[in-house]
């Protein structure tokens, strides 16, 4: 190829030259309008948040403008109409609502709590627990009480700011304890689910040997108070639900595991003198949840894997209910029942006296529904079961019982049961029941007269067998587990016709019913003067307590344990009768019956005796009180790995056997929820390799 001449060198160069000052051109210009797009977006972007944030102003202003404008009199007014649960949400909305309801505190509780003439649908109402500003006050100061309690402090609290942050707890602890007021997040439905107002178990449940008792749990997961609960007491057959079989001294948080988000709205113990306990618990999604003794089929649970009834030694769902939804559960000695949204009745657990109110003797070791007797067409909204019996309350305030009907427990007549095997033995006798070698077969058995229906005389002697004889083998042969006596299913008791019902209480051995007017009404075994008519007759029939009609004393809540009885009044005062020995009363240990009720006074600040209560729960030789700051109170005590019944705290000769406060316990208190501890194993070193369990493989290696 030729070389190129000088001038084509030149062209080539200007050519370059200006291919470069081009390609750099637009260079510039593309950074120039990338540079101007930037700018325009950012000046777009400036505007759109000028104009968001007016519109926000705006409909802040809008919406809450006239709630601003309200005084804080009129807006405290508002504001006592909210629920409990609604008015967490709006303080949680509204600031200024925040600021407001820590003003107004006092004006709420007085809502709540001054109520002497205010029925309250499906309860008694007429509440007088807080009459006075001043009362209201040192009732706000009293409910941060109970000692250590671990509680979550909000920031507010911290620095002292007047906000309603741990007070909407507390108001949610009054609504359900006072007002009854509790609701079912159940899903699905357009209304919450109402609890019903007069139930047992509410705050606290207790057995012959253990106690259940809700404690507030994890705010952020589970709402304000009660989404846990605490047990103590004789543990040995697990139903403490701590997942040993030991027993507890204080109360102690069972572990989560129950749900997220799901909170606790009644416990009931169960269990009796027979040394057999179980639990239940209701959750705020209508779930039952049980653990303990699976002996009889009170668990709900069925048979396992192995067909064997097996203990729960922590809480498990009822598989067999989760169609329903519940709103009441009731532990009794050997069963359980449960009240499910739609007003059906379920039962399961021993029937062997009629207490499931299935209509036979045979027992149920899953939840059967109740559709016998008078009971088929009737809403039923709540259920207390008993020793051998069970309470039933309907809608319309009318009561129905069934089980055994021996001392007058079940409020009404009954026919006998059909087949008993015991009033067959006891009705042969000695006399004439033959003596074993008589009926065991022999080579020289004596022969039989068949026009006679007699017993020949042999060598040995005579043996005759009458007809009354062989009238009562024949019934001890032919016993049945199905039995038409009415002690079998459920029917009403008429003689409280006229009388609107809203509570009833199963015991051992005598049953307590409340209506809507505050009347209390017992019947029963009157052992120990438990039925409070200052005599220790048994009553057949409901009676009305006329100690509390003489006084003008209205009735709010009540208990029936074994020979003992307990009451609050609408004023937040306890009244106890019945068996007083070891100080199970709270009335000290110079009483060993009490026939009529008598005041219990419930230590307050300071050791005042002017505590208020709003629960009491009846054992065998204990019982709790619920104050009405959130404390608890025990009276008498169980004894605790083979000790003595009894209270064991050291006390002197004037407070032995009166109420004392258990330490460091607060219901309504938010407390963390419990977890549970898990042991890490630390990496070891061999050599020079680092391996977790090393040890352990070489040991199985040379096994």
């Amino acid at each position: 190829m030729p070389p190129r001449s000088q001038e084509e060198k030149e062209r080539r160069r200007k050519l370059h030259k200006d291919n470069q000052e081009a390609r750099r051109k637009v260079k510039e210009e593309a950074a120039q309008k990338k540079e101007a797009g930037v700018a325009k977006a950012a000046v777009s972007a400036v505007k759109l948040e000028d104009v968001a944030e007016k519109n926000i102003e705006a409909s802040k202003e809008e919406s809450w403008s006239l709630l601003k404008s309200l005084p804080d009199d009129a807006l405290a007014q508002v504001l006592c109409f909210l629920p409990s649960r609604d008015l967490g949400c709006a303080t949680l909305t509204c600031t200024h609502l925040n600021g407001v309801l820590g003003e107004v505190r006092v004006s709420h509780i007085l809502s709540r709590l001054h109520r002497p003439h205010q029925k309250i649908l499906g309860g008694v109402g007429f509440v007088d627990l807080c009459d006075s500003q001043a009362e209201a006050r040192q009732l706000l100061a009293n409910s941060f009480g109970g000692g250590n309690t671990r509680r979550m402090i909000t920031k507010k609290s911290k620095r002292g700011d007047n906000g309603a942050d741990e007070y909407v707890a507390y108001a949610r602890f009054l609504e359900e304890s006072v007002c009854g007021y509790s609701t079912l997040s159940v899903g699905g439905r357009k209304r919450p689910t109402v609890l019903p107002p007069c139930a047992n178990g509410r705050f606290a449940s207790v057995s012959p040997e253990h106690t259940l008792c809700r404690v507030g749990g994890d705010g952020e997961k589970c709402g304000a108070g009660g989404s846990s609960v605490a047990s103590w007491g004789v543990g040995k057959r697990g139903q403490l639900g701590h997942g040993k079989r030991e027993d507890q001294r204080q109360p102690r948080m069972l572990l989560g595991g129950i749900g997220y988000g799901i909170r606790i709205v009644q416990v009931s113990a169960g269990g009796g003198l027979v040394r057999v306990a179980h639990s239940l618990l209701l959750t705020s999604a209508g779930r039952v949840l049980s653990f303990g003794t699976a002996q009889y089929g009170q668990l709900g649970h069925g048979y396992s894997s192995g067909k064997q009834l097996s203990d729960a030694l922590r809480p498990q769902y009822i598989e067999s209910l989760s169609h329903v939804r519940c709103t009441s559960v009731s532990a009794g000695e050997l069963h359980s029942a449960v009240v499910t949204t739609d007003g059906d009745l379920y039962s399961w657990g021993d029937g062997f006296c009629g207490q499931l109110g299935l209509g036979d003797k045979r027992p149920q070791l899953l939840p059967k529904q109740v559709v016998l007797g008078d009971l088929e067409d009737e809403v039923v909204v709540s259920v207390s079961c008993g020793c051998r019996h069970t309470l039933a309350v309907t809608e319309d305030g009318q009561v129905f019982s069934f089980g055994l009907g021996h001392f007058g427990v079940l409020g009404r007549s009954f026919t006998p049961f059909e087949y008993d095997a015991d009033t067959a033995i006891m009705d042969m006798g000695e006399d004439i029941l033959p003596p074993p070698m008589a009926m065991a077969p022999a080579a020289n058995a004596p022969t039989v007269n068949a026009t006679t229906n007699r017993h020949v005389q042999d060598e040995e002697g005579v043996y005759e067998l009458t007809d009354q004889t062989r009238a009562q083998l024949d019934l001890l042969a032919n016993l049945s587990l199905d039995d038409s006596s009415n002690q079998c299913y459920p029917v009403l008791v008429d003689s409280l016709e006229g009388i609107n019902i809203v509570g009833a209480c199963a015991g051992y051995r005598h049953s307590m019913v409340l209506d809507d007017e505050g009347s209390l009404y017992t019947f029963g075994s009157g052992a120990c003067g438990a039925l409070g008519h200052g005599d220790a007759i048994k009553q057949e029939f409901p009676l009305k307590v006329m100690d509390f009609a003489h006084q003008g004393i209205r009735i709010m809540q009540m208990s029936a344990g074994v020979d003992m009885s307990m009451a609050v009044s609408t004023k937040g005062d306890v009244y106890a009768w019945g068996k007083a020995t070891e100080g199970r009363l709270g009335l000290g240990t110079l009483f060993n019956e009490v026939k009529l009720p008598r005041h219990v006074p419930i230590p307050g600040k300071d050791g005042a005796e002017n505590g208020k209560a709003v629960d009491v729960e009846c054992g065998y030789v204990h019982s709790i009180i619920v104050g009405l700051d959130g404390t608890i109170h025990m009276c008498g005590g169980v004894g605790i790995d083979g000790e003595d019944d009894g209270q064991k705290e050291d006390m002197d000769d004037i407070q032995m056997g009166k109420p004392a406060q258990v330490s460091d316990f607060n219901i309504w208190h938010r407390v963390p929820e419990p977890k549970d501890k898990v042991k890490t194993e630390r990496w070891k070193k061999y050599g020079k390799y680092e391996l977790k369990g090393r040890s352990t493989m070489l040991s199985g290696r040379e096994d």
